[in-house]
């Protein structure tokens, strides 16, 4: 097999592959070995139908097929070894191929127009630098998270009857389907909250299953099917209540002082509330860095320069989006298309810099977590079942074979955060302290 390529300018080039009989003539006669030992032939006894009617009936296919195979790997191969710094996909040169004939020739070849990215360095420390947001609180938002912290630290305990806001465990049953189940009461319609408001460990509840949530994710997620599956789920169940939790919101004492804040930490309400102040700070601290990412995103997009092949671009989204965009829909978002390619590039190359790794565990904590925000993050640590419940959606959500691109989507959402945070730390910025109006006012400009 010979391969070249041809660079017609530093951004573009062709690939050739030229593929002759040696290359594939050996695995194509194993392979149509395999079809005779198999082959059901009208006259022969099986496997024993002669070796030249096999070959004029599946010899052809078996070329492609295999010239295909060969094409594949050898393409990759060549790319990752010559380090070709490419943009969107090689593309066959079809119309060069069409005059082939697979019955009668032996040599074979092909062709695939490249594009490349120009060379780019990234240098977070010589970026420009950019603003990082230090948000002052006010006494409304410090009453706010005042009254979170209550509901954070209370207690969870175990009420009688159900009351809103609550969470009910139990056991769904119809006819041979039983399933144990946690239902937070937020996730349950306004008007069939009185089917659950009142009910006691030990009772059953009647009630049809396609009526009372709020939506498909909330009874997905009390079923612990899948959001596309719980359509089949109709008609009356019957629910075993077994336990109910309640939070009750701390008082605001010594103790609660200390669970906030650490034993000792506090003696007195206004100590305490110059604390959580900074807490409350240290809590939007995550929303001001969201603001420096965006910042540092547009600094980086702006201040590295990245050539790229336009007129190849053009071609490979043409052909990938084939009936789903026209070309002329393609050249209004082509600019945003572009800078998306350049942010990507730079984000690989910061990772690559820095040696950005993301574990498996770390992709299922991020699940978990989806999990757990999805409950409104109302999850008692110590209700027996919880951990494994909340393990078995997030395993689930992971594993969805009818949703291949959940892992992958959270696996980028925890490689975008690790290259964020690699960013934040290095690209030089200088602060500016704001109030929260400011900060909103900032943020709905995005």
């Amino acid at each position: 097999m010979n391969i070249s390529l041809n660079k017609s300018d530093d951004l573009q080039g062709r690939l050739t592959v030229v593929v002759s009989a040696p290359d594939y003539q050996e695995k194509v006669e194993k392979k149509i070995k395999e079809y005779r030992s198999k082959a059901n032939v009208k006259g022969f006894r099986p496997g024993n139908a002669p070796m030249p009617l096999i070959k004029k009936l599946y010899g052809t296919s078996v070329l492609v097929e295999e010239i295909n195979h060969l094409l594949g790997h050898a393409v990759g191969d060549y790319i990752k070894e010559n380090n070709l710094k490419l943009v969107g996909e090689p593309l066959p040169a079809t119309s060069e191929t069409e005059n082939i004939d697979w019955e009668k020739d032996t040599e074979f070849t092909f062709h695939y127009d490249l594009g490349f990215h120009g060379d780019f360095k990234v240098e977070l420390d010589k970026i420009k630098s950019i603003t990082s947001y230090e948000i002052k609180a006010g006494k409304k938002e410090i009453d706010e998270t005042v009254e979170n912290l209550k509901k954070q630290f209370g207690e969870q305990n175990h009420p009688e009857s159900v009351e809103d806001r609550d969470l009910v465990f139990g056991t769904f049953t119809q006819g041979e389907w039983v399933e144990k189940s946690a239902i937070p009461m937020h996730a349950i319609q306004e008007k069939s909250k009185k089917i659950f408001l009142g009910a006691k460990k030990g009772d059953t509840l009647v009630f049809a299953i396609d009526k009372v949530f709020v939506d498909a994710k909330s009874l997905a997620l009390a079923t612990g099917k899948k959001e596309e599956e719980v359509g089949e789920l109709k008609g009356e169940v019957s629910y075993a209540v077994e336990d109910i939790t309640r939070s009750v919101p701390a008082e605001m004492n010594q103790a609660f002082f200390d669970k906030v804040l650490g034993a000792d930490k506090a003696s007195d309400e206004k100590s305490f509330i110059d604390q959580v102040t900074t807490i409350i700070q240290d809590n939007y601290k995550r929303e001001a860095e969201y603001l420096l990412r965006i910042d540092a995103e547009k600094a980086l997009i702006d201040q590295v320069k990245i050539d790229l092949p336009d007129a190849f671009l053009r071609t490979w989204l043409i052909k990938i989006n084939e009936g789903k965009y026209t070309p002329e829909q393609i050249d209004q978002d082509f600019d945003n298309v572009k800078k998306d390619i350049r942010w990507n590039l730079i984000k690989n190359e910061i990772a690559t810099q820095n040696e950005v790794k993301v574990e498996y565990a770390e992709v299922v904590e991020k699940a978990k977590d989806m999990v757990r925000a999805q409950f409104g993050g109302y999850l008692p640590a110590d209700q027996p079942g919880m951990e494994e419940m909340v393990d078995k959606i997030a395993m689930g959500y992971l594993t969805d074979k009818s949703k291949s691109d959940n892992f992958m989507n959270l696996y980028n959402q925890a490689f975008n955060d690790k290259v964020s945070a690699v960013i934040v730390e290095k690209v030089p910025s200088k602060v500016s302290k704001i109030d929260v109006d400011k900060f909103k006012e900032l943020a709905a400009a995005l």
